[in-house]
C-alpha cells in the first residue's frame, strides 16, 4: 500500500486507479497548464503547442501518469468511502465535516518543471474527499479508501446536528417573535 512522506497509509495501492480527470485539462481536451504557465516548463509547453495544446492523455497508449504535470485534487461533496454528505455551517469556525484526502504528494521542488520523484517516477498530487472519521481510520493503517463502509455513528451524529441548526435558520419566525427571543 502506499504511504505519504511520513510514512503513513494513504489506503490504495495505486493512487492513479482513483484518480479522476487531470485538473489542467479543459472541457475540449487541451493543456490549460502549457497555455498559462508555458514558463514553468518551455520544452513541454513548446510540445504542447506543436500538438495545438492537446492533453499529453488524448494521445495513444499515454496514461494520466505519463504526464509530468497531472494534478487531480477532489472536489466532490460526499465521503469517497463512506458516502456521509458535507454539511457546511456559514459563519462559523467549525472543522469540516469532510477534508481532503491526499493519495499522492507532489515534490517540493525547487523547479516547479521537474515533478520526479525520488524514484525517477513523476511524483503528482492526487486527492480524494473522506470524511474527518474515514480520513483518520485511513491513516491509522487498517482501513482502504475501496472498503464497503457506513458512516460511523459519531459522523452521523454531527451532519444530523448541523442538518438541525440548518432547519432551524430556515423556519419563518415573525419579527415579533424574533426580537422578543432577544431580548
Amino acid at each position: 500500500m502506499e504511504h505519504t512522506p511520513k510514512g503513513t497509509s494513504v489506503g490504495v495501492d495505486d493512487p492513479y486507479e482513483h484518480a479522476e480527470r487531470c485538473d489542467h485539462c479543459t472541457d475540449d481536451g487541451r493543456c490549460r497548464f502549457a497555455i498559462e504557465r508555458p514558463e514553468a516548463n518551455p520544452e513541454f509547453a513548446r510540445d504542447r503547442r506543436a500538438a495545438e495544446y492537446a492533453c499529453v492523455a488524448s494521445e495513444d497508449g499515454v496514461e494520466w501518469r505519463d504526464c509530468p504535470h497531472f494534478r487531480s485534487r477532489a472536489n466532490e461533496r460526499t465521503c469517497r468511502r463512506c458516502g456521509l454528505e458535507e454539511r457546511r455551517m456559514a459563519h462559523t469556525g467549525e472543522r469540516p465535516l469532510l477534508e481532503e484526502h491526499h493519495l499522492s504528494y507532489a515534490d517540493d521542488a525547487d523547479d516547479p518543471g521537474d515533478r520526479e520523484g525520488t524514484d525517477g517516477k513523476p511524483a503528482h498530487e492526487i486527492t480524494v474527499v473522506l470524511c474527518r472519521w474515514c480520513h483518520a481510520k485511513v491513516h491509522g493503517s487498517w482501513a482502504r479508501i475501496d472498503d464497503d463502509a457506513s458512516p460511523s455513528a459519531s459522523a452521523l451524529a454531527a451532519a444530523e446536528d448541523r442538518r438541525s441548526r440548518e432547519l432551524d435558520e430556515l423556519g419563518f419566525r415573525r419579527a415579533s417573535e424574533r426580537e422578543r427571543e432577544e431580548r
